[in-house]
Parts: C-alpha cells; structure tokens; sequence
C-alpha cells in the first residue's frame, strides 16, 4: 500500500458508508426511543414541584440519559458495523483495493462518532427544550426565586454535551482497539463495557495513588490510571455553569486541556488500532 498515497476522500466515503450502513440497521429506531421516553417524562415532571431545585434534577436526569444510552449506543454500534464488515467479507473486498488500513479504521470511527454524535444532537435538543418549558413554568409559578433572570446556563448545556461527545468519541476508539484482535461481536462488546466501567472508575485509582500506596498494588494502580482514560474528566456540567454560579469555574484553558486530553488518547488509541489491524488477518 506504499504506492498509493493516503487519501482523506476515501476515509471520507467510508464514514459516509458507515453512517448509512447505521441507519440501515435501525439505530434510529434507538434514538427515536430515547427522544419518545424524554418527551414523555416531560409529564411525569409537570406532576411534581421541586421548586428551582426541579431543574438541576432535569438537567442530571437529561445527562444521566444521554451517559447511559449513549454508551450503550456507541459500543453496539461500533462493535456491530465492524464485524459485519468482517463477516460479510467486505472488509476483504475493500482491503483488497488500494486502500489503507488506517482509513478503514479511521472511516469507521468518523462514521460511528457521526451517528452517535446525531444521537447526543437529539437527546440535548430535547433537554434543552424541557429545561426552556419547565424553567418557564417555574418562573411564572415562583417569580421570587428568578429575580436575577434565568437559572439555566443553555450555553453550559450545550458545552456539557459536547464533552460527552467527546467522551464517545473515545469509547468508539476504545471499542474499535478491542475489536481490531477480537474474534467476535460478544467478546468485543462485554469488553468494551468492562473497560467502559473502568474508565468512569479511574480516579478512585488516582484517589489511591494520592493516599500513597506501596508495593505491587501501587505498580496497579499506576498502570490502571495511565492505561485508561479517566472519564470523569469530561463530566463537565456542574462546573460549566449549568444550573446556579456563574459558570466560570473552569476557564477557558482548563476547556481547552480537557480538549487536548480526549485527542491525546483518541491519537494513541487510533495508533494502536491501525497497528493492531494490520496485523489482523481478514
């Protein structure tokens, strides 16, 4: 594949076919679940009054969905379309033309980070519209409580889920490093959350490295805290301003760190999976 040079229009069109190959196997039909159980509970919370204290419990629910679904969402799919490209030999017959492995690998993360990116795309359009109708409700119900305006940060909201995408963007990643020597669909997938689990558990593994331990449980918890990426990080709502302060206790630079950290290991992540594919007999 020396001869031929990279070519970003082939990694192009074969995002482009993953995204469509996605629609074709219905993961719409799971968007179009998520959106129909948030508008729903729209309401269940007009039921109840919680006071300004409502929102925050809006906004953690709307989160909490988009985290859990999304995840779901981004390990299937990402284990999915890529074994049925394996299955279905249409790795083989891809490969077998001038086209590198790393655009194959790359097109299918654009590919699956596109669709779940029109997932979180939906699931925030909906937060935000059950924020904006409920706060709304709330300030001509409780005028007192909104004296200095609106509570809500609509831009933190939309700068939260970004960080998820982010997040998700990674998890594709992660999953297709996993996939790239995995012999099945199962395998990849109940690995893939196990590491997923890990990942959102990491800075317990910082948390210990801090207390100071010794010995072979020390080499474990470095090794566990440097391998994987700590999730949390991108956990960003609460001090991006969502509901209540100012939103600006992480600045700009602090933003732009976290940034820099999700493409670090989206860059080593993708080294690895290229390397490991290569090696992979089709």
């Amino acid at each position: 594949m020396s001869a031929v040079p990279f070519s970003l229009l082939r990694l192009r069109l074969i995002a482009a076919n993953t995204f469509l190959e996605a629609v074709r196997q219905r993961v719409f039909l799971f968007l179009l679940f998520v959106a129909v159980g948030l508008v729903v509970s729209v309401q269940f919370f007009r039921d109840f009054n919680f006071g300004s204290s409502e929102l925050k419990f809006v906004a953690d629910f709307g989160f909490g969905a988009l985290v859990f679904f999304g995840s779901i969402l981004t390990i299937t799919a990402t284990a999915q379309l890529f074994f049925s490209e394996i299955e279905n030999r249409t790795a083989l017959t891809l490969l077998a033309k001038p086209v590198w492995r790393a655009e194959f690998v790359f097109g299918k993360f654009f590919g699956v980070w596109a669709v779940v990116g029109v997932f979180s795309a939906v699931t925030t359009a909906l937060l935000v519209g059950l924020l904006w109708s409920r706060e709304t409700a709330l300030m001509a119900e409780h005028p007192e409580a909104f004296e200095a305006g609106r509570m809500v940060g609509y831009g933190a909201v939309l700068t939260a889920a970004a960080f998820h995408w982010l997040k998700f963007g990674v998890l594709v990643m992660i999953t297709l490093l996993i996939a790239s020597f995995a012999h099945t669909n199962l395998f990849t997938v109940v690995v893939s959350f196990f590491v997923l689990v890990i990942c959102h558990l990491q800075y317990l593994a910082r948390e210990s490295l801090a207390h100071g331990e010794v010995g072979i449980s020390r080499v474990v918890t470095i090794g566990v805290s440097w391998l994987f990426p700590n999730f949390q990080v991108f956990n960003v709502a609460d001090a991006v301003g969502v509901l209540g302060g100012d939103g600006a206790a992480l600045s700009g630079p602090v933003l732009m760190r976290i940034v820099a950290y999700g493409a670090a290991y989206l860059v080593v992540l993708g080294g690895l999976t290229v390397y490991s594919f290569r090696r992979r007999e089709i």
